[in-house]
């Protein structure tokens, strides 16, 4: 036999694709995250469950005064006050969102397109400062606004963070000074 016809025995044919296998393992992996989102989805359910009594949260009066400050930004959650992973998800609290902060001398309004509003009384306010993280969204120092307030006997820290991040020290500040002059005026 002459070299070329040896060479030309001697190939073998290309390795055919196993597609059964392979569907198998694309069906597979499918459902496992599907899996893993029905988990999660469940463990956000049960966390409603162990939150739920915390009463409705309240919503804005008919007349808010005039605005001191008003801001647009994100609403990045609500977590349990000193407490930066514990995510607080009843009433929708857990729901991040777009926001429009509005202060006056009734307290802070918070509306949320997409999400439920909620308004905090200036009686219910326990101070303003600024941070660097909550419930799993970590900025720079200083990047977040986070206002600890009271609802039914619970301590919470919500996270907002403006469209301009210059504004929030102005109001830390002004949020801060309303609660000082509540305490004052209410020792009197």
């Amino acid at each position: 036999m002459t070299p070329v016809i040896l060479l030309a025995a001697q190939k073998e044919s290309a390795e055919v694709t196993d597609w059964a296998a392979r569907i198998g393992w694309v069906v597979g992996l499918g459902l496992f995250v599907a899996l893993v989102y029905w988990l999660m989805r469940e463990g956000w359910k049960w966390r409603g469950t162990l939150q739920s009594d915390l009463p409705e949260l309240p919503s804005a009066p008919e007349d808010l005064g005039a605005a001191k400050l008003s801001m647009s930004g994100r609403y990045h959650g609500s977590t349990t006050a000193g407490q930066w992973l514990d995510r607080i998800v009843a009433h929708g609290l857990g729901t991040r969102s777009r926001v429009r902060l509005t202060l006056t001398d009734a307290g802070l309004d918070v509306v949320r397109p997409g999400a439920s509003d909620f308004f905090v009384p200036v009686g219910a306010l326990r101070e303003a400062v600024l941070g660097k993280g909550i419930a799993g969204k970590v900025l720079t120092e200083g990047g977040l606004l986070l206002v600890t307030w009271e609802h039914g006997g619970k301590l919470i820290d919500s996270g907002f963070r403006s469209d301009h991040a210059a504004e929030h020290t102005q109001w830390v500040d002004t949020i801060n000074s309303m609660i000082n002059k509540r305490e004052t005026e209410g020792a009197r």
